[in-house]
């Protein structure tokens, strides 16, 4: 084999490595993980405005607490990313005068929020989650548009995109998202 050929050979060894590196992230990025942009203040002190997290889409399971991110094709019309309250069959209530956040007649420990709960958007309560649905929530309590608004409400655990796993940027608050 002479010089061109060794490198003609290289360079196709190159370029396949290259493509079926594409093909993988591709695939990846397709099915395993997705990055969304925060948009607003509704997920404040926690999420900012403009930060970009890793999302899982990974069959998943929402669990309390979870970060979860929905599908823009909602009534909403728009991406959210919320932290999930409730699920089918609990019972949430809010005292609005205390801005206590009730599940199943028990208080949510809710360190996360920028503030108590005073903001009543519409729908009544106390609220029993429907079958296959989930009751969201900002951490901006009184500065989110979530399942308190009509206009979401209940969402369907199905337009669950995945759980938000990983802050991206800024770099300087790279990490887990808790």
């Amino acid at each position: 084999m002479d010089k061109r050929q060794t490198a003609n050979r290289g360079l196709l060894e190159w370029v396949d490595s290259m493509v079926v590196a594409a093909v993988l992230l591709a695939l990846v990025f397709t099915f395993g993980v997705r990055i969304v942009q925060v948009d607003g203040t509704s997920m404040n002190p926690g999420l900012q405005d403009g930060e970009r997290l890793l999302l899982s889409s990974l069959p998943y399971e929402p669990e309390y607490g979870d970060v979860v991110v929905i599908d823009s094709y909602t009534d909403y019309g728009k991406l959210l990313i919320k932290r999930v309250i409730g699920m089918e069959g609990d019972v949430i209530d809010i005292d609005f005068q205390t801005g206590v956040v009730y599940r199943n007649g028990q208080p949510l420990d809710e360190p996360y929020t920028a503030e108590p709960t005073y903001l009543s958007e519409g729908v009544a309560f106390p609220l029993t989650v429907p079958d296959g649905m989930l009751f969201i929530m900002g951490d901006n309590r009184n500065n989110s548009k979530d399942s308190r608004s009509p206009e979401i409400g209940c969402v369907s655990a199905g337009d669950v995109l995945g759980q938000a796993v990983l802050r991206l940027t800024p770099f300087d608050k790279f990490g887990a998202i808790s």
